[in-house]
């Protein structure tokens, strides 16, 4: 227990950065959402055919989010952490957000089209699940291959 104190109170103001990128990303992520689950892509909404489309809004949600969460990153939680060139950057943290997309997706799809819980309340709670199993994924990714360090400065934060 007291390694894993060391290692947070470390890495504090590293985590917190993580933390308030990650909360605002949640609220892009669940606004754009709402705003498609509850517009364009309503159950009862026939733009684009008139199936329920709740993982396609998952997905364009996720997306922006990505693009978010790529801007504020990259210039702040993990400012001067940067290896790559933008591109190759964008192209490595995208990647790495395709599997936190299945994540949430799969999550939002188990639940309501598998379990049958389709309000809106159970796919916003099932949302909010996806997207803290898809941050750990993040978190991982982002650190190993995103904005790694190598060297003496691998252990700065």
């Amino acid at each position: 227990m007291g390694r894993a104190r060391s290692w947070v109170r470390e890495r504090a103001g590293f985590l917190a950065r993580f933390g308030v990128v990650g909360a605002a990303g949640v609220v892009v992520n669940l606004g754009v959402f709402n705003a498609l689950r509850l517009g364009p892509l309503s159950p009862e909404a026939t733009f684009a055919g008139d199936s329920d489309r709740v993982v396609t809004a998952k997905v364009i949600a996720t997306v922006v989010s990505i693009i978010f969460a790529w801007a504020v990153h990259r210039g702040w939680t993990y400012r001067g952490r940067r290896r790559h060139r933008p591109f190759i950057e964008l192209t490595l943290f995208g990647a790495v957000n395709v599997v936190a997309i299945i994540i949430e997706a799969a999550t939002v799809a188990v639940t309501h089209h598998g379990f049958g819980w389709t309000s809106l309340l159970a796919d916003n709670l099932s949302s909010l699940a996806g997207i803290g199993l898809g941050t750990l994924a993040r978190y991982a990714g982002f650190s190993l291959f995103v904005f790694a360090r190598f060297g003496a400065d691998a252990t700065k934060d």
